[in-house]
């Protein structure tokens, strides 16, 4: 249920506070006063579509907010808990901002959401109902989700959305296979060749360094040998050599120490460095005794990395490149090779991924029968207290081609008048009847949100077309539905506003040369003259007031 509702620098709104009611709140005013306005302001809330002109005039951005009182619906808990979001004692504040731009940022209880998740929640929150929500009941699309609605066939029909998916996706991975296999086919040549062609220099990563490496060794072996003997002699071999100057250091210490043993630290640390000495002179000897000049192996090593350098020119700069073109060509052959077998798996797959989808949309049509059977006396009982007494109404379901949303085309129809023959309700039904009809569509389908606590449900305009006695028993109805969730509608109806527990009227008036809408909430004497006002116009004559405190005392003893 909404709680209250404020909006900030939206169309002509410059600020307003709306605290609702539980029960029917309705909201009149003249034509053109901003009415919808906020109906509008509500449908951000829950998710709908934000735009930078629904900005005031000269501002930066607009804001709207709305505190709700949580049903106890397990979904909705569960939708909070996956995005984090905790309401505060049963009550949970959604925020809108729209920028210049038309971008928006959204908080639900403080934290930043993404529209996508109001949409989510706004099933469990509220539901809004307008003259174009009437048009869409002519959409085939709509009435079969209306249908959906009143299966409470959620769950299914996501079901038979997933195994369609796996099904069709299935289907184009074998059409793909199939047009692009004479292409590879032909390619298979060229992909061979580039295999071959870098299998042959059999890679490994870092082997163009090391290559690198020894070409400048052998290209430097002489004066690798005199400079490596020069060291070595100095290490180790030389008269005053490293080796030979340490060791008579080491030994003096030594019979110092063991005169002063405050030396045996010293001695201690000059023993490994003779040793590192030593070890450094028998690695060099080493390196001597192999290191010599070999033009063959020379000429090996500069033919090898000329072979490197023009893999690297043809199929990357680097081995990890070359060695990466190797593996996708190799996955490419391998598929080539495969094809057969990956044909003959995605057939079977594709039979039993249809087999599984059909399977699902068979028990989808199951639900949908059973409540279609359902739906139909409900509507025709809602229907006999709209004054649409003896109206017939049929859902029809005749099998279509396999979709996403399952294997029926749904159909509603309609007859009028007893006698006629059942047709599509944009054949044979006025504006008002689409009205009623669609009214007591949204109050069947919305029956059964009720149970688990009040949504807020937003009827704009519903009572478009529809004058009189009829206009009556659309007040009567919405009452009615105000029992289990609170109602907001907006009115030009006398008799439907009669029927209102709380009632507020919308103006516009010009301040310091800008329009500015505002709402007010009617008390008994003022709510008698704006509905005085809906019957009669803006001249209010005793007869009219009259009039007014009758229709509001009669509405409350029908309701």
């Amino acid at each position: 249920m909404l709680v209250e509702l404020v909006v900030e620098n939206f169309a002509v709104v410059e600020k307003l506070r709306l605290r609702l009611h539980p029960g029917f709140n309705a909201l009149t005013g003249e034509t053109g006063s901003g009415k919808s306005l906020v109906v509008d302001a509500l449908s951000l809330l829950l998710g709908g579509r934000a735009s930078g002109e629904m900005i005031r005039t000269g501002e930066a951005r607009a804001y709207v907010s709305g505190i709700f009182e949580l049903p106890a619906e397990r979904g909705l808990k569960r939708v909070l808990e996956e995005a984090g979001v905790a309401a505060e004692d049963g009550e949970l504040l959604i925020e809108r901002e729209i920028q210049a731009g038309g971008k928006s940022r959204a908080w639900a209880g403080g934290k930043p959401v993404t529209a996508a998740l109001l949409k989510e929640m706004a099933p469990y929150l509220g539901d809004i109902h307008g003259q174009h929500d009437q048009q869409k009941l002519f959409s085939a699309d709509s009435q079969r989700e209306l249908l959906d609605d009143a299966a409470g066939a959620q769950e299914a029909v996501a079901a038979v959305a997933e195994a369609y998916g796996a099904w069709r996706g299935a289907v184009r991975e074998l059409d793909e296979l199939n047009h692009g296999e004479q292409e590879k086919l032909r390619l298979a040549d060229l992909w061979n060749m580039q295999r071959r062609e870098i299998e042959a220099v059999e890679l490994a990563e870092g082997a163009d360094a090391q290559l690198e490496n020894e070409r400048r060794v052998l290209r430097n072996v002489a004066k690798l040998s005199e400079t490596a003997t020069a060291a070595y002699d100095a290490l180790s071999e030389a008269e005053h050599s490293a080796a030979a100057q340490i060791g008579l250091a080491l030994k003096r210490l030594e019979e110092a120490a063991r005169v002063d043993e405050g030396l045996a630290p010293l001695v201690e640390t000059l023993r490994p460095a003779l040793i590192a000495v030593q070890e450094a002179g028998h690695e060099l000897r080493h390196y001597l005794g192999h290191l010599e000049g070999d033009p063959r192996k020379l000429e090996a090593v500069e033919s090898r990395l000329a072979q490197i350098e023009k893999l690297k020119r043809k199929y990357g700069t680097t081995i990890g490149e070359i060695l990466a073109f190797l593996f996708e060509v190799t996955q490419k052959l391998q598929a080539v090779e495969t094809a057969g077998e990956r044909r003959a798996a995605l057939e079977a797959s594709i039979a039993a991924l249809e087999s599984e989808y059909r399977g699902r949309a068979l028990k989808l049509r199951a639900l949908r029968q059973k409540a279609a059977r359902k739906l139909e006396k409900q509507v025709e009982s809602e229907l006999g207290g709209l004054a649409m007494s003896g109206t017939a109404f049929r859902v029809s379901m005749t099998a279509g081609e396999p979709a996403a949303h399952g294997l029926d085309a749904v159909e509603f129809l309609v007859s009028a008048n007893v006698g006629e023959e059942l047709r599509p309700l944009d054949k044979v039904a006025s504006g008002g009847e689409i009205s009623r009809i669609a009214l007591a569509l949204k109050t069947c389908v919305t029956q059964k949100a009720a149970a688990n606590g009040a949504r807020t449900l937003v009827f704009d305009e519903v009572d478009a077309g529809v004058g009189g006695a009829a206009g009556e028993t659309v007040g009567r109805r919405l009452k009615s539905i105000s029992k289990t969730s609170q109602v907001l509608c907006v009115t030009h109806l006398a008799q439907i506003a009669g029927f209102a527990d709380h009632h507020y009227v919308v103006s516009k008036a010009e301040a310091k040369g800008r329009t500015v809408a505002a709402v007010e909430h009617l008390d008994e004497a003022a709510r008698v003259k704006e509905i005085a006002r809906m019957i009669s116009g803006q001249r209010l004559t005793q007869e009219a007031l009259r009039h007014a405190e009758k229709l509001i005392e009669d509405s409350a003893a029908r309701a």
